[in-house]
Order: C-alpha cells, then structure tokens, then sequence
C-alpha cells in the first residue's frame, strides 16, 4: 500500500473533522503524491505497521486546520508544518514577550501587564475580537522571537535514559570551569494518555524536560498536545481547555475537545520516527578541534538511550544527538527574560546538532545567518560558553574552517 493510500485510510479513525466525510479527509485523495527526501524520512528498521503510521503522523503534520475543526479561537499557526517545514527548521516563528528590569533581560517582579500569558497569539477566528500582541508604547516590555526547531530526530531524544541525563549533569557539576549544565524539573500539567509504552506521567508528577527551547517538556505526545493547543487553539484529550484570552472564550467554532488522542498520537508517531539525516562526509579531524573547543561539553556527540523504549531501532544505542539535554546559562546578550520551570531568563537548553546543515538561520530567534556567527553569538557576560568561543576564535584560520565544516555537516 503507498504511503498516500496509508494518509486516506488512517484519516477516518484519526477524529480531525466533526465527521468522516470532513473537506479535510477528502482533500487528501487529491494531494500529489510525496516524495521522500533526504531529511523528512522514518528510521530505518521500522515495521511496515510503524512505517505506515509514520507516513500517517506525516501527513496530519503538515496538514493546515480551519475553524470548523476547532482552530482558535486566537492562534499562531494553522499547521505544525508552518513551524517545522518537512520537519526542519521554521520559517514560522513565535513572539514571546515579559516585563524586565532596567538592564533590559532581567524579568521584572509585575508581570500584570500579561494576565494571558508570555506567548502572543495574533490571529482570530470569528468568535474572537482581541488578540494577545504586545502592548503599544509601553516602557520595560521585552519581545523576542522563536523560530520553529527541527523535528528531526527527536524519538532519539526521548528515548534518551533519565539516569544518562542526571550522570551528565553531575559530571558538569564537578567541572573546575564554567561550564555547569542543570537539568530542568518540571510539573507534568497535561492529563494521562491511555497509551502508556512511552510514559506514564500523571499530572502533579516531576518530570525532567527535554523539549523545547528551555527543555520545559518531558515527551513528545505531550510537546504535540500544548503545541496544539497553545499554537493552534486545538484541544485535545490531553490539553482539554482552551488557552485564556481576552474575551472570556471557553470554546471555539467546534464544541468541545477539537481532535481525539489518536490525532495527537499520530502526529507524535511521525515525531518520534523521523530520522537523523545521515551526516556528510568531512575531515575527521573537525570531531576533535570540537571536542577540544570543549563544544562536545554541552553539545554531546551522542547518549545513551533506554533499552525498553519502544520504537525498537531507538532503544539501548548511543543516540548521535549533540546534545546534553540541559540548560545552560549563555548571558545577558542571548536572554529573553522568559522564566520555564527551572529555566531563568538567561537559561537555554543546548541546541541539538541534528539537521543543522539545512538551517536557513542559527540560534533561537535566527540572528545568525551562518555556523561562525552562530558559534559568535554564544559569547556575552556571564555566558558558560565564552571559554568555548575563545578557543575557537584562537585556532588558526585552516583549523576554524575544519572545525565549521563539521559542524556544518551536522
């Protein structure tokens, strides 16, 4: 069966549309057919099962939703392909905003100015009259922006062992430098989903984030549902209610929860199956100049996974994540004065290095166009990875370019 004739038939049980003979659904015999690429494709060792629930999740990812199958009431995007285009990076984007101190990133003690929320929500659906945007001419209001990260490879970072996590961190703890990640323990919020292979969070639990910018997240069925739901106005099994807006709304052009916990599911197969691109051929000699510019520290090449996760090619390897899964503080130039669980202003959790060879744009908001003004940006007061820089910025000019080449390949 092809994976086109996979996306029509799972539609049905998939609760997308009031009913089965939704716009959507029949939308989807018309679509051309897809084309697998070299970045939005499934691990390899897949059963035909999970490849076909692969190509499912993939096609409800990218698929834009409208009002009537409960978009907004106030949203950001309709799809979550607009933020993660074939599973990479953006191009769309999110605004946060917070009330700072003088110094510009420091979040200040009255955030009143916000009683919805950091998070700006621009467009309305027609039972809304009044957005969330930042507010016009007012002093000390700091708004910044976050591009969509890449999807890519993200099931390894999920199967990555909660102890391999907390030995990482009590390595860093005992380093004589700067550099002193901590992991960020959050409060799970959402309801249990009925499917437990992957967790069993019930809400109250602490839990060890891994997703999102400042790794406020513990799993990917549960990054799915507030994506949605916080992104999108979708509701869902696991985020029931919708997000607090200005007019009071409790619901949406669809009454009562927007989609079924096999669409959240579907979408989080797609997440936890897609591959790492197979890495470019370059001079082995860039792993070491990153090892010894200490970018290997935060950007670990690979962790060790869990042997009972249960997407089977995924469970007991050394995942090649480039990353630590922790929170770093990387100074005042990079804060956005967004507070996350354990993650202040200043904090971010290090980027994974999956896929980076397609980014348009590097670091959080963009700001970088390339891996040299990137690596840059990490510099500022108080940031764990100015040591890094130096020693990067110290190498001599053939070195740096072997060093970028890696990490371009990445």
């Amino acid at each position: 069966m092809s994976r086109r004739s996979v996306f029509v038939i799972a539609l049905a049980g998939l609760g997308l549309a009031a009913c089965s003979s939704s716009s959507n659904e029949l939308a989807a015999s018309k679509l051309p057919a897809f084309g697998a690429d070299q970045f939005d494709i499934a691990v390899a060792g897949l059963s035909k099962d999970e490849d076909d629930a692969f190509a499912a999740g993939d096609f409800l990812f990218g698929l834009p939703l409208h009002p009537y199958d409960g978009l907004g009431p106030l949203y950001t995007r309709s799809s979550c392909g607009e933020c993660h285009k074939e599973g990479t990076r953006g191009p769309g984007l999110v605004q946060k905003m917070v009330s700072v101190e003088a110094d510009g990133f420091t979040p200040a003690a009255d955030q009143s100015l916000f009683p919805f929320g950091h998070t700006v929500h621009p467009l309305l659906t027609g039972v809304a009259t009044t957005p969330i945007v930042p507010p016009v001419g007012q002093p000390g209001v700091k708004v910044t922006i976050r591009v969509g990260p890449p999807i890519l490879g993200r099931g390894y970072m999920e199967a990555v062992d909660d102890a391999e996590i907390e030995r990482v961190a009590a390595e860093q703890a005992a380093r004589t430098d700067s550099i002193h990640g901590r992991i960020n323990r959050v409060t799970y919020t959402s309801q249990p989903n009925p499917d437990t292979r992957f967790h069993a969070h019930q809400p109250g639990d602490q839990v060890i984030g891994r997703f999102g910018l400042k790794a406020r997240i513990a799993a990917v069925d549960d990054f799915t549902a507030d994506a949605l739901q916080g992104d999108m106005g979708i509701t869902s099994p696991l985020r029931p209610t919708e997000i607090p807006n200005p007019d009071g709304l409790t619901d949406d052009l669809k009454p009562g929860t927007d989609i079924t916990i096999e669409s959240v599911n579907s979408r989080a197969t797609y997440v936890r199956t897609t591959a790492i691109p197979r890495r470019a051929a370059v001079d082995p000699r860039g792993a070491q100049l990153f090892a010894d510019a200490k970018c290997a520290v935060c950007h670990a090449p690979s962790l060790k996974t869990r042997a009972d996760y249960p997407v089977t090619p995924l469970a007991g390897i050394d995942a090649p994540v480039y990353t630590d899964l922790l929170l770093h503080d990387l100074g005042d130039a990079l804060a956005d004065g967004i507070v996350e669980g354990l993650a202040t202003g200043r904090d971010w959790r290090t980027a994974p290095l999956i896929g980076l060879r397609f980014n348009k744009t590097f670091m959080h908001d963009g700001r970088a166009s390339d891996v040299d003004e990137a690596i840059s940006a990490h510099a500022s007061a108080g940031s764990e990875a100015n040591e890094s820089v130096s020693l990067c910025h110290a190498m001599s000019g053939a070195d740096q370019q072997t060093l970028l080449q890696f990490v371009g390949s990445l």
